[in-house]
């Protein structure tokens, strides 16, 4: 089995980063623990901080035949903690695992050998989203609120219950509003005693994550995954066949979780297949607002199935907790009040089919990046693969057709419609435009 890291494809350099700086952590706890020994109390017995276990992390730590896993680097003892903060960002483009690091980087704080060995419970409680002390924000719509930012810093306020670290993972930080933004950076400039930030977000510059912010943490950046190593954690991991993985990988461009879905989901293909025949459609004006229509369309009908089981199911919790199908006279009134619930609960369902509607259709625009990429790339002759091994044919015949400048000019459309759906342009209005862009040529 391999260790919590196994997952993070292509990071060698962010990989061996966050294992020095487990190990620092843990020989932080093993320096703290005989502090608790030494004031006559067990560990964790007079320590307001809760050191329950430390002992036994110390022992582990002794003994040169722990289990420390794959990889592990042994800390100085001399420097006991160096290179561990209280604040980190990931950054990388799509599909680079920023969130997979993040995870990996909390268990292998919360392993009972400081590795992230993968097969301890700390290991398994964090990788399953089950333990006490590693709280994941995961924003839903458009944006992370005031609100559920502040309620998660005073949450992590409070000490570990494991007695290691409280960790808190952030995913897509860029999506803070400026007030969510002012409430974390409170805690990150005055942070409580071992709770741990680690925020994902594409980039540290100002648009992403805020200077302030970005000035009290440590960065690990991350790369785009080369194909090869996509492919073969598909093979190795989910059992596909080697030229279907290093297809996928390829159409991916880089993103691991894309690949997989092309490589195992028939529809996910049959998607991509429809957004490479854009081209061969655009015959017109009539025929650009079509293909626009049915890539809007597309992307909508995705997002309404990818959300429709989960908002099912949160509406009938909901109306469980309100007494539905109750037949006192007290379920009644609980769910003639009810109302106001239901509509924050329609309001937040709502939000969160609009960022599932704008994710499905940045994937479909991607794939159709890729394809003009492809046709720059053999109207100038570069000596690069193609990322759309199946439409190389038509993407070479429209190299012939529109030459570099025309290829360009038509990859710089479709990128210029993402940033504008980014700045919350109206979906549509965006797609018809760049529709008509890549006609007009």
């Amino acid at each position: 089995m391999t260790d919590v890291f196994g997952d993070l494809v292509g990071q060698d350099e962010a990989v061996a980063t966050l294992r020095r700086t487990a190990a620092s952590a843990a020989a932080l706890l093993r320096a703290a623990a005989p502090v608790a020994a030494r004031a006559g109390a067990p560990a964790g017995a007079g320590d307001p901080e809760g050191y329950d276990d430390l002992d036994a992390l110390a022992e582990e730590l002794d003994d040169p035949g722990a289990a420390v896993g794959a990889g592990a680097v042994v800390p100085d003892a001399a420097d006991p903690g160096a290179g561990m903060t209280h604040a980190w960002i990931f950054t990388g483009p799509p599909g680079s695992g920023r969130s997979v690091a993040a995870r990996a980087f909390a268990a292998a704080l919360q392993c009972v050998h400081g590795t992230g060995c993968g097969r301890c419970p700390g290991c398994h409680t964090t990788l399953a989203g089950t333990h006490a002390d590693v709280r994941l924000v995961v924003p839903e719509g458009l944006s992370i609120g005031v609100g559920e930012m502040r309620a998660l810093v005073l949450r992590a306020a409070s000490s570990p219950s494991g007695g290691r670290w409280q960790v808190v993972i952030i995913e897509d930080a860029d999506r803070l509003t400026e007030a969510a933004g002012n409430a974390l950076l409170k805690a990150v400039e005055e942070p409580p005693p071992r709770t741990v930030f680690l925020l994902c977000a594409p980039s540290t510059h100002p648009d992403d994550v805020s200077v302030t912010i970005r000035s009290r943490c440590r960065v690990v950046p991350l790369r785009q995954p080369p194909a090869g190593a996509v492919a073969e954690v598909l093979v190795r991991r989910d059992g596909i066949a080697p030229d279907v993985a290093e297809w996928a990988a390829a159409a991916a461009q880089g993103h691991v979780g894309r690949a997989r879905r092309l490589a195992r989901d028939p529809e996910a293909r049959q998607r991509r297949d429809a957004v490479l025949a854009v081209p061969r459609r655009l015959t017109g004006v009539g025929a650009a607002f079509d293909a626009a229509s049915a890539l809007i369309e597309a992307a909508e009908a995705e997002a309404a199935a990818s959300v429709a089981e989960a908002d099912e199911a949160e509406r009938a919790a909901l109306q469980t907790a309100l007494g539905a199908g109750g037949t006192g006279r007290g379920a009644a009134g609980a769910m003639r009040g009810a109302a106001g619930q239901l509509k924050d609960l329609e309001k937040r369902q709502k939000s969160r089919a609009t960022r599932a509607q704008r994710d499905a259709l940045d994937r479909a625009l991607v794939d159709l990046a890729g394809f003009y990429r492809d046709a720059l790339t053999m109207a100038l002759r570069a000596p690069v693969a193609p990322v759309h091994t199946d439409t190389a044919t038509l993407a070479g015949a429209g190299a012939q057709k529109w030459a570099a400048e025309g290829a360009l000019r038509r990859l710089e459309a479709v990128l210029e419609c993402r940033s504008a759906i980014e700045a919350n342009v109206k979906p549509r209005i965006a797609v018809e435009a760049m529709m008509l862009s890549l006609w007009r040529g």
